[in-house]
């Protein structure tokens, strides 16, 4: 039993390879019934992009892909924290980005050994291999 696919065809002249809705012949991006969906759909995730740049920029934040990022992530949510009004919610909240901070500058400090480790290490593995006889 062969797998239908939907019928639409690209620009690069290949058929699309998503499975059909029910009753269609058409996945439900490709589907002229739900084209004014689809065309809101991609209006949103434009927008939604340019949000995203903006906010990183005045945040200053790129990435989340180093420790250095994730701690201004947090120093920014902490600030935030500390400028709401005073509540029980609000202390907590504080309390739980204090151990969040603390788990990231642990991290941090482990990578930052983990590098001197390997950096110690890297000038012994040649001369360990010009000893063996």
């Amino acid at each position: 039993m062969s797998a239908r696919a939907c019928t639409f065809v690209k620009e690069n002249g290949e058929r699309c390879q998503a499975a059909p809705q029910h009753e269609s012949d058409y996945c439900f991006m490709h589907d002229p019934a739900h084209a004014d969906e689809m065309a809101e759909a991609r209006r949103l995730g434009g927008l939604r992009r340019r949000k995203e740049k903006a906010v990183a920029g005045a945040y200053d934040i790129e990435d989340l892909e180093n420790v250095g990022n994730v701690r201004r992530l947090i120093q920014i949510a902490v600030m935030d924290t500390l400028s709401l009004e005073n509540s029980i919610a609000r202390s907590r909240t504080i309390a739980y980005l204090a151990q969040v901070a603390l788990k990231a500058l642990e991290t941090g400090e482990l990578e930052e050994r983990l590098v001197a480790l390997e950096a110690a290490l890297k000038p012994r593995e040649p001369a360990k291999l010009g000893r063996r006889r």
